[in-house]
């Protein structure tokens, strides 16, 4: 959000073309409460939410039918399919995260293998027109490219040298900015708060999907400790009516906290209503050696769901999605259960043991890619992916209110320096 925002703030500064610059959020107007470090970053820095332009408030197809539209993909590369069609009006692309050559629009792509896409942002203002940068961004670009970096700690590693520079830059011209740790514990914080969400949001919150033949598995990333979690109110019910909303056949949710030496822990529970699946499932997770998650069996509160405490913290949820991927592999080989259908009886845990020794390690190429991720739960990315939950667009925002919205934003803006020079 923050690099649209900044980007698009550059751009309208130093574009003497009569073009109108439009950051627009990827996601609905309504999950914008799933982002908390999103809501709270916004209130610190004294934006209003009524200015933001979110996906499900503008055509963007109607603009390119129109020649209207040209783009530019901040902090991803990748269309989601159901926005194909826009492809030939991406102009360029700023990520900092690995080139997919197969899905990447063939424009000017300007990609860095830093620590967050902010600090890419963070030097093209620097570098093009540092005249133009105000405090109000130069705090967004700065707390963002902190979060992204885990308060660009050297034992984490995920911050590189020009992250390290750029922050130093911004706090060199703006020596009020909030002290690194300040911001960053407040950041984390309000990005672990789940405070106030219903548990369908807890799930969609941060969520990834693999499927096979239809059979569709979600893992969910839960803030929380998983005893809490799972001793919530009308939990079971919320979790069938979850996988039925969203035809999910299994559902793997993984928590963590921090405990009271700020350790990481991680624990994981399996909800699952097909017999097999589930111990297809439970199978490859508990006896899986690349990565081990050293899985203990905790008391569960239902048949349908295993609950385990995960030893190795180190093992995030994307090395999680290969493994559930073997989990599908090895269920159809073993079984014959069409997909959606209930368990038959006669499946034994021996069966599915065998079948898990002969899929071995058959892991989906290009999903584990993140060894070196470090032991906190990576920022989670844009809806610019497929099987985003948040990739759900209803155009209902006209051209007439797009130029209104920009208006009331550079009155912000203008109103915004004035304070700030008192």
């Amino acid at each position: 959000m923050v690099s649209a925002l900044a980007l698009a703030f550059y751009l309208a500064k130093t574009t003497e073309a009569e073009e109108v610059f439009v950051p627009v959020l990827n996601i609905k107007r309504s999950e914008l409460p799933l982002r908390g470090d999103n809501v709270f970053f916004l209130q610190k820095t004294h934006i209003p939410e009524s200015l933001l332009i979110f996906r499900d408030e503008i055509d963007l197809h109607a603009l390119q039918q129109a020649g209207q539209l040209t783009l530019i993909l901040v902090d991803n590369h990748v269309l989601p399919k159901s926005d194909a069609a826009l492809e030939e009006a991406v102009a360029e692309v700023l990520d900092h995260r690995p080139i997919d050559q197969k899905h990447c629009p063939p424009c000017h792509v300007s990609v860095e293998l830093v620590g967050s896409c902010a600090t890419l942002v963070a030097e093209r203002i620097l570098q093009g027109a540092p005249e133009i940068l105000d405090w109000q961004t130069a705090a967004l670009l700065h707390g963002t490219i902190i979060l992204d970096c885990v308060n660009m700690d050297p034992k984490i590693g995920k911050a590189t040298l020009k992250d390290n520079q750029y922050v130093e830059n911004l706090e060199a011209l703006f020596p009020n900015l909030p002290k690194r740790n300040d911001i960053f514990d407040s950041l984390q914080k309000a990005k672990f708060d789940v405070s106030g969400l219903t548990t369908e949001q807890m799930l969609r919150k941060d969520q990834k999907t693999v499927s096979r033949q239809g059979t569709k598995v979600a893992i969910s990333a839960i803030y929380m400790d998983l005893e809490a979690f799972l001793q919530r109110s009308g939990l079971i019910a919320d979790l069938h009516a979850f996988c039925q909303a969203h035809s999910y056949d299994a559902l793997v949710a993984m928590t963590i906290f921090f405990n009271t030496c700020n350790e990481p822990v991680r624990q994981l529970a399996v909800f699952c209503p097909h017999t097999a699946l589930r111990v297809t499932v439970c199978g490859v997770l508990e006896r899986s050696h690349s990565p081990s998650l050293k899985l203990t069996p905790a008391p569960s509160i239902h048949p349908n769901l295993q609950a385990y405490l995960q030893g190795n913290t180190q093992v995030s949820r994307k090395k999680l999605l290969p493994l559930l991927q073997e989990a599908l592999s090895a269920y159809f080989d073993s079984t014959n259960i069409p997909s959606g259908q209930p368990e038959t009886e006669g499946v034994s845990r021996e069966q599915v043991d065998k079948e898990l020794d002969r899929a071995g390690n058959s892991l989906i190429p290009g999903l584990s890619q993140d060894e070196e991720e470090p032991p906190l739960p990576p920022t989670p990315m844009n809806s610019l992916v497929d099987e985003c939950p948040l990739d759900q667009g209803l155009p209902k925002l006209s051209a007439e209110v797009i130029f209104e919205k920009c208006s009331q934003i550079s009155l912000s803006e203008s109103t915004t320096a004035s304070r700030s020079k008192k």
